[in-house]
């Protein structure tokens, strides 16, 4: 039997998403069509629109769907020449200068925020940044769901956000802008998304998105990462208790609930991947955006780690289904290899 070890990948489509896609699967109209059928699709998608607003606690902004948040960083980033830590995803990291000093702690000195970007969360590390008001745009990609985030007091005045992070279908996610930021259309041909965005949208993975959405939030406000971060917290120690020569990456500073990243110089963290997933664990080596690449984690390279390091993590990413008993097998398959790896080396 196998175990999901990847939520910041992406998280399994729950079953809220799932109904209110299915419900606006006999929704036939466009929603750019003035006659009654396209009036009822209009109506889902600014209802959708407006629980995602409302989750993000983003009253007062405008959200923008996109394809998902690499079309979003596009359409905020482009022709801006905004500067960021070497850590930020590969979908924004095209797009700015990575220029902007980062510790051995993960954090991003941010020199003008009005002339730069910063991730809310990493999804290699799950490292937190304190944001700064006014900064120009931030990835709250990882951070939605998962903390409670809100748009709001953030201080940005653009965000990206993405459904399949938090439980909605893939293929969807927003561009949330505050009122009256001027955002330059990369798509064109058609008004839509209030002429920033052309095509018709996707009325049905935009319902999907606010039903996950809307169920992240309540899973905020019941605990439920409480409790994945106490399991997470479980793994942590039992690893550590073995494996002397692994290092947790960003253990000593704020991060995600549900994040751990370990790296074991020397032991490539494609290998410890292939080798877990043979055992039934489906974890990762970075980024699922960077995956098949055989390289060092550019992330621990910005933080100071060296190559053999940086090339030797590997990610565990739980989730509100994960038990104990998953991350006890994990901890015991892993282990078992990391003795093998131990031996080999010695």
């Amino acid at each position: 039997m196998r175990a999901y070890l990847d939520y910041n990948a992406t998280a399994p489509l729950r079953g809220e998403a799932k109904d209110a896609m299915i419900s606006a699967m006999d929704v036939v109209g466009n929603p750019s069509s003035v006659h009654g059928e396209g009036r009822k699709a209009k109506s889902v998608l600014e209802r959708a629109r407006a629980d995602v607003a409302t989750a993000f606690g983003a009253d007062g902004a405008d959200v923008i769907f996109t394809s998902g948040a690499t079309e979003a960083a596009a359409l905020a980033l482009r022709g801006r020449d905004l500067h960021a830590g070497d850590i930020e995803h590969d979908a924004v990291a095209a797009w700015v200068i990575s220029d902007l000093p980062v510790d051995m702690a993960g954090q991003v000195a941010v020199l003008e925020t009005s002339k730069a970007t910063l991730q809310a969360a990493n999804s290699e590390t799950g490292i937190v940044q304190q944001l700064p008001q006014g900064l120009a745009v931030s990835d709250m990609t990882q951070a939605f769901g998962k903390l409670p985030v809100a748009f709001n007091w953030s201080g940005a005045q653009m965000a990206l956000i993405s459904a399949h992070k938090l439980g909605g279908p893939k293929g969807i996610g927003a561009l949330v802008v505050k009122r009256g930021t001027d955002v330059a259309a990369q798509l064109r041909g058609g008004g839509q998304e209030m002429g920033r965005r052309a095509g018709t949208e996707n009325v049905i993975a935009a319902a999907g998105f606010a039903a996950a959405a809307k169920a992240s939030a309540q899973d905020l406000a019941n605990g439920v990462w409480d409790r994945v971060e106490t399991l997470r917290d479980l793994l942590e120690e039992t690893l550590a208790n073995d494996a002397k020569d692994t290092i947790c990456i960003g253990q000593s500073s704020k991060r995600l609930p549900n994040t751990t990243c370990i790296a074991t110089p020397g032991w490539k963290g494609e290998t410890q991947v292939m080798q877990m997933d043979l055992a039934g664990y489906a974890v990762s080596a970075g980024s699922a955006c960077s995956s098949g690449k055989v390289r060092a984690s550019r992330v621990l390279k910005a933080m100071g780690y060296d190559d053999a390091t940086a090339a030797g993590a590997i990610r565990i990413s739980l989730g509100p289904d994960t038990s104990e008993q998953d991350i006890m097998g994990f901890a015991n398959a892993w282990l078992t290899q990391w003795k093998k790896f131990r031996a080999r080396a010695a």
